[in-house]
């Protein structure tokens, strides 16, 4: 890897109407490396990439490519330089085929005027083909994969000359299967010298793939590290001055009372003769505690939810009481009634309604409660959409704003607050902090700390480990639908959760299949 830097931008200061978004602000990127940028939302990193993109203008300071000074006005300026920005979502037009998209404003003409859509083409089959895409580029962009898409993003910049790509949460709707070729792309054009500006939330990528990792909080550079000599939580300490654990903390023990029992739980494949999605499980959840849900991808923890929350219907057997009394529950309805919600992975998909307002989507889950005679009460409905904005704390101008302007952190508090208006006395969370950042994580900590000091039981699914050891009072690991292993959090370590994941086949591999 080159030493000197391939960009810089120097003592980079924006400001906006009332606010300073980036305060001095210096950052570079060699020839050939991986920098993450990292750091809550508001943090500056979106501005700071809009102004070497040539969206923004800096209010001072200079931008540098091969130590020559340029003037970045326009996006135009930017390709210009060199310089491409893969968005988180993506500018492609889904009418237009592969190559179309990848020579927009650019097209190939003969004779300065006629289309010369067959060299246009062969140029994108070229240039993809270099990053293993194998599609063809007469198809429509709309009919592609997200990984497609994003390959074919990244083969747009590459027709440009990138020589810096800036990639924003590329990874947010991809596959796993579509992250790790990713991840071989991105190692491919660091091996040819391309600059990449790696921006994600999630720590798990940071580490695999970033060479080095700048860190700004509130507009202001905190420092620069190398991966392989830092670790998560002085990540987390440089962005939010603080160790993650120590938002979290206990007001009381688990009662006694047990609020969630569920016994001999089954979920019916899609094939009723097939083998069950899960099978056997069984726990309880007395009033304040955190169960955990631990595993694998795949393991069934999420089956677990939704089964116990109705969304399988028939397909679901076993025994579930809430609060004492005996819950048939086929339906969510049934839950809802039975005062169980589910906060869901997707939160945009089932979650929330993007296209309505804070009020409405917080309201949504209690419209019988505020109905009189099959008439809503707006005031009270109002009341209670200004309470759970209070009492969350979501930052927005006001109850009416749409739900799909605010950032992932504030939109998790939304859904948070939906089922908390039903007075909800089990929360079911399936990944309650995918995809916000570190700041905002805290936050939903608080919450979960505050919610557990009241009485409520809840059930935690997620695939961050710190995250359930910091939280949970117990951990119950799923293994192939199955449960495998319950530890207290007194016994719970990563390394004993991941080997009580581990498939029955790998651990017979090593010859302990006994797990």
């Amino acid at each position: 890897m080159a030493e000197e830097p391939l960009l810089q931008m120097l003592r980079i200061t924006k400001d906006f109407p009332g606010v300073r978004a980036l305060d001095n602000v210096s950052f570079e990127v060699r020839s050939g490396e991986v920098m993450g940028l990292i750091g809550e939302n508001g943090a500056g990193k979106s501005t700071l990439m809009n102004v070497l993109c040539g969206v923004h203008r800096a209010n001072s300071g200079e931008v540098l490519i091969d130590g020559e000074p340029v003037r970045l006005t326009s996006p135009r300026d930017a390709e210009t330089y060199g310089i491409a920005m893969i968005h988180q979502e993506m500018s492609l037009v889904d009418s237009m085929s592969v190559a179309e998209n990848m020579y927009l404003g650019r097209e190939f003409t003969r004779a300065g005027f006629v289309m010369d859509y067959a060299s246009q083409r062969a140029a994108a089959r070229e240039v993809l083909g270099e990053l293993g895409y194998t599609g063809s580029v007469r198809a429509a962009v709309g009919s592609l994969p997200v990984g497609s898409r994003q390959m074919v993003e990244i083969g747009k910049a590459l027709s440009l000359n990138a020589r810096v790509i800036a990639m924003d949460e590329p990874t947010s709707a991809l596959s796993d299967t579509e992250i790790t070729r990713l991840y071989e792309v991105m190692r491919l054009l660091r091996a040819r010298g391309v600059g990449i500006i790696f921006t994600s939330h999630r720590f798990d990528e940071v580490f695999e793939i970033t060479d080095r990792v700048t860190v700004l909080r509130d507009g202001k550079l905190v420092g620069v590290v190398r991966t392989a000599e830092t670790g998560r939580d002085e990540l987390i300490r440089m962005m939010v001055g603080r160790e993650l654990s120590q938002f979290f903390t206990r007001h009381r023990a688990p009662g006694d009372w047990v609020l969630l029992r569920v016994r001999d739980l089954r979920l019916a494949g899609d094939d009723p003769s097939g083998p069950a999605r899960i099978e056997g499980v069984s726990f309880e959840v007395p009033e304040g505690e955190i169960f955990g849900l631990a595993g694998l991808l795949g393991a069934g923890k999420t089956e677990v939810l939704q089964s116990v929350f109705g969304a399988y219907g028939p397909r679901v057997s076993g025994y579930v009481e809430v609060d004492g009394r005996p819950a048939v529950i086929r339906r969510p309805a049934d839950a809802i009634a039975r005062g169980v919600a589910l906060i869901t992975e997707d939160r945009k998909g089932s979650g929330l309604v993007p296209e309505m307002s804070l009020r409405d989507n917080i309201t949504l889950a209690s419209l019988q409660a505020l109905a009189h005679f099959g008439m809503l009460r707006r005031r009270r409905e109002r009341e209670m959409a200004q309470a759970r904005i209070r009492d969350l704390a979501i930052r927005t101008w006001g109850p009416a704003q749409l739900v799909r302007t605010l950032s992932g952190g504030n939109q998790q508090k939304v859904v948070l607050g939906k089922w908390l208006s039903t007075e909800a006395k089990v929360l079911l969370l399936d990944e309650p902090t995918r995809g916000i950042d570190v700041g905002a994580k805290a936050e939903i900590y608080r919450l979960l700390a505050h919610l557990s000091a009241e009485g409520c039981a809840m059930v935690i699914a997620s695939s961050e480990l710190p995250e359930l050891l910091n939280l949970c009072d117990r951990i119950m690991v799923m293994r192939e639908g199955r449960p495998s292993t319950v530890f207290s959090r007194d016994e719970a370590t990563q390394e004993k959760i991941l080997e009580a994941a581990a498939p029955l086949a790998r651990l017979a591999v090593g010859g302990n299949a006994n797990g």
